[in-house]
């Protein structure tokens, strides 16, 4: 999909150019005004532009005295909202005192209020056509159930405009990750017509609506003071909009990478790369991207505007099928993990920088103190090297341990698939369920590329402790947490034990060398690992 970007650019304080006009509004929710004005205060400490306050939160509500109150000691401007919970707030009252309080936040000197499309016309009799110009009318739509067509939206939009809207409003709820795409289309052609909008895709899936919207021109993104407490689902907070992602850097021409997987929202990846990219001034943004259909978001994001991509479980090996042209290695892996969309011609270049961190890691691992200067033989030479997993990080591991001539053992839950593996790269297979009685010999390596043990699940481990004694060397691909069960229960067995970050970290530095075309940052990206 093409997508538009309209320009702007403006110059910001302290952190230079900031390349948009965006706002960061943020939802202020709570039981009572005194607690509404702390949250108040502290959003604008946060770097927020403005504050929505959401009337139907409160538990108790005096209109004419505690609008005056919120209006008279906000530090930020204001936009008022009195939710319905037939539009998905908590207010179950009386119609006609919600517009009225409304109808109040306006002559009482709001900057902006919220009125849903169903009530607008209702709300128009009310104030005879009466509105100060301060105050700008934002008339909303939000749909719980899907994202409809660019058609329907198209004409959502130009009914909202139609009842004399100073902004436009939607949000709608993303189903797959290519309904964002259409909201884009929709956002983009909208400034190109001059009409401010603000347009949000609600859910995990739709993260990138939210952070995005400087890139394709939004009015405004709501961010939260903390995480957990949102007004809509999927909004990520003030400081990882400023921080994180670096919005006020974003502009109609940064380029967009991001992390593919399912599930991706642990992912420490955007944390790295936009730390780097900031650091060296790179007009670039990497998000989260929760991916159903890996072969569906590529071709619907098909603009060079989204130009390369980090792909991780479940969809490494199903992504081989989507490159215009593979890496000969990943190709023999069977597996991609980086994906770089060529500026001149918009095709995708696979290749797999999984297996170089992780063994290059296992190697220093094993080295250890007792380093061999000079030494061209691979201390793997020679070693029973064994996997757990043969999806497509455990293919990596597997080709690039044979490729050091170490012999390989995969084992994986269904055996069959570990036999179809171990036939590719040439060794044995076993079922996960009869690892922790297989012990041929001392000194060996594991490797677990399977996601066993990773954050939520912090007390799983692929192999029993007792078994763990006849490894020399334990890597977990797992880094989150740092120190998984496994890594945890194999240093008390004695054995060396490599984590997840120092492969993690390996594969970075290849990636963001093809990204950016600049040589990666290895002090900063080891520095910003330690420090989270």
């Amino acid at each position: 999909m093409e997508l538009v970007t309209p320009a702007v650019e403006r110059m910001g304080g302290s952190e230079g150019i900031t390349r948009n006009s965006t706002l960061i509004c943020a939802p202020i929710m709570a039981d009572t005004v005194d607690q509404m004005l702390v949250q108040m205060n502290l959003a604008k400490s946060s770097g927020a532009d403005l504050v929505e306050i959401r009337l139907d939160s409160l538990k108790e509500f005096s209109p004419r005295e505690d609008i005056q109150t919120l209006i008279k000691l906000s530090s930020l401007p204001t936009l008022f909202t009195y939710r319905p919970t037939w539009e998905g707030g908590q207010y179950n009252g009386d119609e006609q005192s919600r517009l009225d309080a409304l109808r109040l936040a306006m002559e009482l000197g709001a900057d902006h209020i919220d009125v849903e499309l169903q009530a607008v016309d209702d709300f128009k009799n009310l104030i005879h056509g009466d509105k100060p110009t301060k105050c700008k009318l934002i008339v909303s739509s939000h749909n719980y159930q899907n994202t409809p067509s660019v058609e329907d939206m198209g004409n959502l939009v130009a009914k909202i405009q139609s009842t004399g809207a100073d902004i436009v409003k939607f949000a709608t709820t993303a189903l797959d990750i290519t309904d964002v795409a259409r909201v884009f289309q929709i956002t983009a052609h909208s400034q190109v017509s001059g009409v401010p909008i603000i347009a949000m895709v609600m859910g995990e899936r739709g993260l990138m609506s939210r952070v995005l919207c400087p890139k394709f021109g939004g009015y405004l993104t709501f961010g939260t003071l903390e995480h957990g407490r949102v007004s809509a689902p999927g909004q990520p907070t003030i400081r990882d909009l400023l921080d994180l992602f670096n919005f006020r850097q974003l502009g109609p021409d940064t380029k967009v990478y991001g992390i593919i997987g399912k599930p991706v929202g642990h992912s420490k990846s955007p944390m790295l790369y936009n730390h780097a990219f900031r650091s060296v001034g790179f007009n670039g943004v990497y998000v989260h991207l929760l991916v159903d259909d890996v072969k569906n978001f590529l071709e619907t994001y098909s603009s060079t505007d989204f130009a390369g991509f980090s792909c991780t479980i479940p969809h490494k090996e199903s992504v081989v099928q989507c490159c215009d042209e593979v890496d000969p290695i990943a190709k023999s892996i069977g597996a991609v993990n980086c994906i770089i969309r060529r500026q001149n011609d918009g095709k995708l270049y696979g290749c797999n920088t999984d297996y170089v961190g992780a063994i290059s890691a296992i190697e220093d691992g094993l080295r250890g103190s007792d380093v061999q200067n000079g030494s061209t033989v691979s201390p793997l030479a020679g070693k029973l090297f064994v996997v757990i997993g043969a999806g497509g990080a455990g293919k990596a591991l597997a080709y690039g341990a044979k490729e050091k001539g170490a012999r390989i053992v995969i084992a994986n839950r269904t055996y069959d698939r570990a036999r179809e593996l171990a036939e590719i790269i040439g060794g044995e297979a076993l079922s996960l369920a009869d690892l922790s009685t297989y012990h041929p010999e001392e000194g060996m390596i594991l490797a677990n590329t399977t996601s066993i043990g990773m954050q939520p699940n912090i007390e799983e481990t692929p192999i029993s402790k007792e078994a763990l004694k006849s490894y020399a060397l334990v890597f977990d691909a797992v880094y989150t947490p740092k120190i998984t069960r496994l890594l945890r229960e194999a240093r008390e067995c004695g054995a060396k034990i490599v984590t997840g970050v120092e492969m993690f970290i390996g594969q970075a530095y290849e990636q963001y060398e093809r990204f950016t075309g600049l040589p990666a940052p290895k002090e900063l990206f080891r520095e910003i690992m330690e420090k989270h």
